[in-house]
């Protein structure tokens, strides 16, 4: 990636950019980003207008050649005696993703690149296909939440959908790598901040829609307008097929919307359905699906929203053309990190971790665990800061809808009191009407205590909420902390055995 495939003189008439300090000659271009400590000397840096800042504040001591900014960043580089091209546009993200593709020589097009959107069971689905595709002999690349593997290698990335000019970057490595198949979760921000505009998506896949990220979105319209973006025969984003999950209203009204959509689902009437044949001790579940053909396989992680997350990724990988025999075999092998996670230290009760951190995902497993055991089921629940505040009281009312013991406690405060986001959440699980007994407990590992101290033979308990994170954020810190390790330590210290 170190050829540069394009010259700012070009990227200037693409992004229809008006040129301050030309060069004299072509100037090469062949590395892109936002952020000015990280630039290649003789890149572009996109300097952008932030929330306390704007990037072009930066400019000055970064290595780029050039410059691509607002009149605004124009301004504050003209207030230095910063002299370097800089392509000024009226508004850099509307922009930046068309740039960065061409920076690195269009990637996306030298592979399949599939995109899942939805609020719920985007992680899932990424996995299973992921280990569907490499069983049916694929090279593999993921991006998502637990981060992106190529072909099962971790690389370290922050974002579920990051920015474009990363985004660009991972594709060209992937695409150097002999990838043929990239899948990857595509968030509703990445949809309205053009992270992913200049990426050519062949198949876009939507899961479900529920109350999610109305800090970001005025209203539940306007989320399910931003997922429609990926759909719409009127947008640019949209992918040249797409497969929709139907279970849920705005399943049906995406599928309305799209031009030629594969539909699929766990009720009748869709093109490809999926149906619970039955469900061992662990939660596997024996699936069988109604595609071209009929076929039955092992799903070796429990809930029904998991049968609809597996039908959904067979249908894009039919879509794809992918051998659906070979791709259903390496779904039997598959586990994603975090979600619907065992903790087995030898207790004799159920303990789970999962990524739940939504009102409906909360109320999905904890019903899943009803389902597993005889006994109670005891959560642990807490609400992120410095995000969508309605949705805190509902998680809270959730939990004491579908468990018997509820530990409202810290999750991610950020900057927010932590105590204030505890009441909201406890506000909502005392006003559900249930008999669940409802605790208070800050700490989160003195929460997992509480809730393996509680338990019982044939019980279940779980923690909701980090998943996979390996940190807690607690003001502008980044704290070390594991569920699943907390979870391990608190039954080891308490002792139990089956």
């Amino acid at each position: 990636m170190t050829t540069a495939t394009t010259t700012l003189q070009h990227l200037a008439e693409i992004a229809n950019a008006r040129t301050v300090n030309p060069p004299s000659a072509p100037m090469p271009v062949s590395f892109i980003g936002l952020d000015s400590s990280n630039l290649e000397p003789g890149g572009l840096f996109a300097a952008l207008p932030g929330t306390r800042v704007h990037g072009a504040t930066y400019a000055f001591d970064s290595a780029a050649g050039a410059i691509l900014t607002d009149e605004a960043g124009l301004a504050i580089i003209q207030q230095t005696v910063d002299r370097r091209p800089v392509l000024v546009v009226e508004d850099v993200r509307a922009i930046l993703g068309r740039v960065a593709a061409e920076v690195y020589g269009h990637p996306s097009q030298s592979f399949m690149l599939l995109g899942i959107t939805g609020t719920s069971g985007k992680t899932t689905t990424t996995y299973l296909l992921e280990k569907g595709l490499s069983a049916a002999g694929c090279k593999v690349g993921l991006i998502g939440t637990t981060g992106t593997k190529i072909m099962g290698r971790d690389v370290a990335t922050e974002l579920t959908t990051p920015e474009a000019p990363m985004l660009q970057r991972l594709f060209a490595q992937m695409r150097d790598e002999g990838v043929t198949h990239v899948v990857m979760e595509v968030s509703s921000h990445a949809l309205m901040l053009g992270r992913v505009a200049g990426a050519d998506f062949d198949i876009a896949g939507f899961t479900n829609l529920s109350q999610d990220h109305l800090d970001f979105h005025p209203s539940m319209e306007d989320y399910f307008q931003a997922k429609a973006l990926f759909f719409s025969p009127e947008s640019e984003l949209r992918a040249k097929r797409s497969v929709i999950c139907v279970d849920d209203e705005w399943g049906l009204r995406m599928a309305a919307l799209a031009a030629d959509p594969v539909t699929v689902g766990t009720t009748t009437g869709a093109d490809i359905t999926a149906e619970l044949v039955s469900i061992d001790d662990q939660g596997s579940q024996r699936i069988r699906l109604d595609a071209a053909d009929t076929y039955e396989f092992t799903l070796p992680m429990p809930g029904a929203f998991n049968v609809a997350n597996a039908a959904l990724a067979a249908a894009m990988a039919q879509t794809a053309g992918v051998d659906l025999r070979a791709f259903l075999g390496g779904l039997e092998q598959a586990a994603v990190p975090g979600r619907m996670e065992r903790i087995d230290e030898g207790q004799p009760f159920v303990a789970v971790v999962d990524y739940a951190h939504k009102p409906a995902a909360i109320g999905a497993v904890l019903a899943t665990l009803r389902g597993q055991v005889e006994g109670r089921i005891g959560v642990v629940v807490g609400a992120g800061g410095d995000r969508d505040t309605s949705k805190r009281p509902l998680m809270g009312a959730e939990a004491a809808r579908g468990a018997d013991f509820v530990v409202v406690t810290d999750d991610n405060p950020r900057t927010e009191d932590p105590a204030s986001i505890r009441a909201a959440v406890l506000q909502g699980a005392r006003g559900a009407g249930t008999d669940a007994t409802i605790e208070e407990v800050g700490p989160r590992g003195e929460a997992i205590d509480a809730v393996v101290a509680w338990a019982q033979p044939g019980d279940a308990v779980i923690v909701v909420g980090k998943g996979h994170e390996v940190g807690q954020l607690v003001g502008t810190q980044k704290l070390h902390f594991d569920d699943r390790e907390e979870m391990r330590r608190a039954i080891r210290e308490r002792g139990v055995r089956a």
